[in-house]
């Protein structure tokens, strides 16, 4: 039987603008052995300098899988309890569509993913002609995503075309803002090619399967990571040989080798309610339908959120749910909550991180496997608490509105989420 892969397909490298500096092929890789990542994006394939760098570090290995040159010599830095960790890169690209359509501006970000480096380096060729790839690690490009996809398809018919963050109010291809009621208005002809969306922080599977032209659709799950310390904070869980052919099978059928998917805890994701940041305004959807939109402090309309987006489109029928969910809050932000502290990069914190990974093994080992009473007897009660109330969603959250982030707490007895009366804060 084949071994489960941690998949991470969608991040970003330093040359995409609001990253951080160390999201470098060294900095991923470690990363990636410390954290439990079988195969990870590179991201921004498109952009030139970071091509020409993933050309001379990346060697192929299994087909369409890529492995990092000097990776032994990286390897002395990752703590022996994570050393055997297998890692493996795949090419990858979030891409920025902005253009006009039935008299609206549309704006719509896309993962594509490619069979191999070959391939990546006829669509930058492609690409290059049609906007300043050099511009930014994810590329904006004047075009409708119909025609994106054409030219993907006719560059790699195995490619993976992923519309990203389908929910979120800017950006995501339902959203808000700038996006379409269904995938066949965006993509058109193209739609049948879309075999897989990615849930985004705000949303998980389960929210998105009431969605009907999302019911034969495979629903992802990615970090859209713009620092290392961000991968894998959601993840996709797939049991299938290490090639790209089945990895992409997989994917784009959904059968049992699509194991299922690590989510954030949606709630808590920057759009996940309506509200208005500036007016200290948060509502749940049903508030904002109450008042029209309308923001109660400033009197412009709310920013609406993934869950109103939701609610709104047309629901489809909803069919027994098969696939593995599990929900998780990243080491570093469990000891932040311990320590009372507000950085998750505060000196406790990464100490405490880097001796519960030395101890224990990766942290998807410690999140999802390693029993409570091992993490008890390594030193770290009140890690093991934090954890079992994870694991059985004994959490509370405040959650996230109009780009602000929302908190989780796993040191909450009665474990229930606040109430829609206990939202709205004006």
């Amino acid at each position: 039987m084949a071994k489960q892969l941690i998949v991470d397909l969608h991040i970003h490298s330093h040359f995409s603008r609001a990253t951080s500096p160390n999201l470098t092929l060294e900095h991923i890789y470690t990363a990636c052995k410390t954290k439990g990542i079988n195969i990870v994006a590179t991201g921004d394939f498109t952009h030139p300098a970071w091509f020409k760098e993933l050309s001379s570090k990346l060697v192929p290995t299994e087909q369409g899988l890529y492995a990092l040159r000097n990776a032994s010599q990286l390897d002395s830095a990752v703590p022996l309890s994570c050393r055997d960790n297998l890692v493996r890169f795949i090419y990858s690209v979030e891409i920025s569509t902005i253009y006009t359509r039935h008299g609206k501006v549309r704006k719509v970000h896309t993962v594509v993913v490619v069979s191999d480096h070959t391939k990546a380096q006829k669509l930058n060729a492609i690409l290059q002609k049609r906007g300043n790839l050099a511009a930014d690690g994810r590329p904006i490009l004047g075009m409708d995503t119909e025609e994106l996809l054409k030219i993907v398809l006719s560059v790699d018919e195995n490619a993976l075309i992923i519309p990203a963050h389908i929910w979120t109010p800017w950006f995501g291809v339902f959203g808000s803002k700038s996006g379409f009621n269904s995938l066949e208005e965006a993509f058109g002809t193209y739609a049948r090619y879309i075999y897989a969306v990615e849930s985004g922080l705000d949303s998980d599977p389960f929210m998105n399967q009431h969605k009907a032209d999302l019911g034969n659709r495979t629903i992802i799950s990615t970090s859209d990571a713009h620092s290392a310390q961000k991968l894998a904070r959601e993840a996709t869980i797939l049991q299938c040989s290490l090639r790209y052919r089945d990895l992409a099978e997989a994917i784009k059928t959904g059968d049992s080798r699509f194991v299922g998917t690590i989510e954030f805890f949606p709630a808590a994701g920057k759009y996940h309610l309506d509200g208005h940041r500036g007016c200290n305004v948060k509502l749940h959807f049903q508030q904002t339908k109450r008042i029209g939109g309308i923001c109660p402090v400033c009197k412009k309309p709310l920013t609406l959120g993934v869950l109103y987006r939701i609610n709104e489109l047309e629901k489809g029928s909803v069919t027994d749910f098969s696939k593995s969910i599990e929900y998780i809050v990243p080491l570093a932000d469990i000891f932040r909550d311990i320590h009372a502290v507000k950085s998750a990069s505060s000196v406790s914190v990464v100490k405490d991180t880097g001796k519960a990974i030395e101890i224990l093994g990766s942290e998807f080992n410690i999140l999802r496997h390693v029993p409570t009473s091992h993490i008890r007897k390594a030193g770290f009660e009140e890690l093991a608490q934090a954890i079992e109330n994870m694991r059985s969603g004994k959490v509370v959250i405040d959650p996230g509105y109009d780009g602000v982030f929302g908190n989780v707490s796993l040191f909450n007895p009665s474990g229930a989420l606040p109430q829609a009366n206990q939202l709205h804060i004006f």
